[in-house]
C-alpha cells in the first residue's frame, strides 16, 4: 500500500504541476492537488487501516475533467493568440502599401486565417479591399446626388420666391416708408400720447414683460393708423427693466423709432390744464374724445388687479382722470373692467378717427359683454339673466316655459 502511495505521489508532482505552471493554470488544479495531498492516503507519518483502500477510478475522472477545462482555456488562448497575430500581419501589410481592407471583422479574420496558403490570403484582402472601395464609392455617389438635389430644389423655390415677391416686397416696403411718414408727421403736428412707465417697482419682472409686449403692439397699430399719436414713453429710466425688454424687442431699431422717450415726468412736459389720465379706477366717465387734451395710459399689467394704483398717482400730481364709458354703452358679463394697453390704443384711435363710441368699443373682448346697450335695454338683461340661470342650472324648467311663452307671444303679435 505504501508503494501504490509513493507512485501516486510522484506521479503528481511529475506530471500535473509542471504541466499547470508552465501554462498558467495551477490555481485552477489547486484544489485537486489539495484533495489528493491532504487525503489519509498521502499525507506522511500518517497512521493507515488496512481496511482504507484508495478509489482509482474516482480519482481519474477527477484528473480527466481537470485535464479537458486546462485544454478548453488552452484553446481560447490559442485562438485569441492567434486572432491577435493575424490582425498584427494585417496591419504590417497595410504598412507595406498592399490592398488591405481599412476595417476587418472577427469573422473575416478567421477566414483569412484558414486560407492555405500566403497568395490566396493576398486574394482574399485583396476582395475585402475592394468591396470596400466599392461600397464608399457608391455612397459618394448617393451624397453627391443628394446634394444636387437638394441644390436644385434651393434654386427652384428661390427664383419662384423672387418671381413672386418681387412685387409684394416693393409694395410692402412702400407701405413702410408711407407708415413712417405718418409717424414722422404725427411727432411735428400730431396728438401726444403719454405711457407713464413709473410703475416697474408694482409689477413683478413676468408682468414687466407682458407689458413691454402689449406697448409694442400699440406702437405698430398706431403706426399703421391712418392718423397716428405722438407717442412719448415719460419715466423712463435708462437701464431700467422696462428699457432692457425694449431692446430686447427692438435691438438697433430702438434708436429709429418715430417716438419721444425721455426720463422727465410728464407734468415737466405738459401743462397740468390739459393732461388726462386714463385709468379704469376713476369715477368720472369719458363722453367725448377730445383732440386738445393730452392723454395718459399707465404702462401696467398686473395680475393680481391691484385696484387705485394709477388713480392714486393721478391723485398725487392733482390730474384730471376719467375712464371709459363701458357701461354706457355695453350689457356688461363677466370679468373685470381693465382692458390692456393695445385695446386701448386701438379704441383711442378708432375715437379719434370717427368719434363713434360703438366702433371704438368692439375692441373689448367679446366674453366680457353679452352685446350693446340700445333701445331693447330690457330685453339685453332679460337674456343676460337667461344665460346665467342656464349656466348655473337653476329653474331650468321654469326658464324654458317662459321662454316658450314669450315666444308664443311674439308669433300671435306678428
Amino acid at each position: 500500500m505504501q508503494s501504490v502511495n509513493m507512485l501516486l505521489k510522484n506521479f503528481v508532482r511529475c506530471s500535473a504541476f509542471p504541466f499547470a505552471v508552465q501554462h498558467g493554470m495551477k490555481k485552477d488544479l489547486f484544489g485537486l492537488c489539495r484533495t489528493l495531498i491532504l487525503s489519509p492516503c498521502l499525507k506522511e507519518g500518517s497512521s493507515h487501516n488496512p481496511s482504507e483502500k484508495l478509489d482509482l477510478d474516482e480519482w481519474k475522472k477527477v484528473m480527466k475533467s481537470g485535464l479537458q477545462e486546462v485544454s478548453e482555456t488552452v484553446s481560447e488562448h490559442e485562438e485569441l493568440s492567434t486572432l491577435a497575430a493575424a490582425r498584427e500581419t494585417v496591419e504590417m501589410w497595410r504598412l507595406a502599401g498592399r490592398s488591405v481592407p481599412e476595417n476587418i471583422s472577427e469573422d473575416q479574420l478567421k477566414t483569412f486565417i484558414e486560407c492555405p496558403s500566403k497568395s490566396s490570403k493576398k486574394k482574399y484582402l485583396k476582395y475585402l479591399h475592394l468591396k470596400e472601395l466599392y461600397k464608399k464609392n457608391d455612397k459618394r455617389k448617393m451624397d453627391e446626388k443628394r446634394e444636387r438635389r437638394l441644390e436644385t430644389q434651393d434654386k427652384a423655390s428661390k427664383t419662384d420666391e423672387i418671381k413672386r415677391n418681387s412685387f409684394t416686397c416693393l409694395w410692402a416696403n412702400a407701405i413702410d416708408k408711407t407708415h413712417n411718414w405718418r409717424a414722422a408727421q404725427a411727432m411735428v403736428f400730431g396728438q401726444p400720447l403719454v405711457f407713464d412707465m413709473s410703475f416697474e417697482n408694482d409689477m413683478s419682472p413676468r408682468e414687466v414683460t407682458n407689458t413691454v409686449r402689449q406697448i409694442v403692439l400699440s406702437e405698430g397699430c398706431n403706426r399703421k393708423s391712418v392718423d397716428p399719436f405722438h407717442i412719448h414713453f415719460c419715466n423712463l429710466k435708462e437701464n431700467s427693466q422696462y428699457h432692457r425688454e425694449f431692446m430686447k424687442y427692438y435691438r438697433e431699431a430702438w434708436d429709429k423709432l418715430l417716438i419721444t422717450v425721455t426720463d422727465q415726468c410728464y407734468t415737466n412736459v405738459f401743462p397740468k390744464d390739459k393732461i388726462i389720465y386714463l385709468t379704469a379706477d376713476s369715477p368720472k366717465v369719458m363722453k367725448t374724445f377730445d383732440h386738445d387734451k393730452i392723454y395718459i395710459i399707465g404702462s401696467m399689467v398686473d395680475r393680481s388687479i391691484k385696484t387705485g394704483v394709477s388713480l392714486a398717482q393721478a391723485k398725487r400730481l392733482g390730474l384730471e382722470t376719467a375712464c371709459l364709458p363701458l357701461e354706457k354703452y355695453l350689457l356688461w358679463n363677466t370679468g373685470a373692467k381693465n382692458l390692456t394697453l393695445d385695446q386701448m390704443m386701438r379704441i383711442l384711435l378708432t375715437l379719434k378717427d370717427t368719434g363713434d363710441w360703438r366702433k371704438a368699443l368692439e375692441f373689448v373682448p367679446k366674453r366680457k359683454y353679452c352685446g350693446f346697450v340700445g333701445r331693447s335695454v330690457h330685453e339685453l338683461k332679460k337674456s343676460l339673466s337667461l344665460m346665467n340661470t342656464l349656466k348655473h342650472g337653476k329653474r331650468q324648467e321654469e326658464v324654458r316655459k317662459q321662454f316658450a311663452k314669450n315666444y308664443s307671444k311674439k308669433l300671435t303679435q306678428k
